[in-house]
């Protein structure tokens, strides 16, 4: 019998896949659940994940990473929302939803009192903002933007708002209190400048801008 013909095609060592940079990932929660500590049905509780925002808008999760445990149950780590103290845990990937992509992520410089949108690592978008004052300052950290909200009736917060997860350890000027939002303002005249009580507040015709350039699921670094 004649030796087997060589394959057309012949790969010796699978290539290890990598993430692509500046790419980040998102995934709506379909069913609450709570968010442990490692991943494992009886790890310590960190948060219950609801599936909606206190906005009541569709919640979702920045999903870092996932790992495969407890006969075969796949776990994913995802961000939670936040003050100034990091807080992350590890959820049921069943509780989630397909994933989204974005390659954007929004900087908030607070000393320098603007605001950049990066896509793919380079900025695209940049404005004068107000920040929090020394007696509600906005927290720094990593966070994620959660919702886009058109449908205020108060002028003070512009045409349209974005929901953040990050959160005050005191109280902010966001309805849905306590958490961070961007949004527009009536009073131009003070930006830039440490003006609100925590939120970030922009020219209106910045926060239009944005809409079409900042989708839900972006990664948000306030320093």
């Amino acid at each position: 019998m004649p030796d087997p013909a060589d394959p057309a095609f012949l790969v010796r060592h699978p290539p290890k896949l990598q993430a692509e940079p500046n790419v980040s990932r998102w995934a709506p929660v379909r069913r609450e659940a709570v968010a442990r500590q490692a991943p494992a049905p009886r790890a310590e509780p960190v948060a219950r994940v609801r599936t909606r925002t206190p906005e009541e808008t569709r919640n979702v999760v920045q999903v870092l990473g996932r790992t495969q445990r407890s006969g075969g149950r796949l776990w994913v780590r995802i961000r939670l929302p936040s003050g100034m103290r990091e807080r992350l845990g590890w959820l049921d990937r069943r509780a989630l939803g397909g994933y989204g992509f974005v390659r954007t992520r929004l900087i908030v410089e607070l000393p320098r009192l603007r605001a950049t949108l990066l896509r793919g690592g380079d900025p695209v978008f940049s404005t004068a903002i107000g920040v929090g004052g020394p007696g509600s300052p906005t927290p720094t950290g990593e966070f994620y933007v959660r919702n886009m909200l058109t449908r205020y009736r108060s002028p003070e917060y512009g045409p349209i708002a974005f929901g953040t997860s990050a959160r005050s350890d005191l109280l902010t000027d966001w309805p849905a209190g306590g958490f961070v939002g961007i949004h527009g303002t009536d009073r131009p005249d003070l930006l830039p400048g440490r003006v609100s009580h925590g939120c970030i507040r922009m020219p209106n015709r910045a926060i239009r801008r944005l809409v079409g350039l900042m989708p839900v699921g972006t990664p948000l670094t306030i320093r």
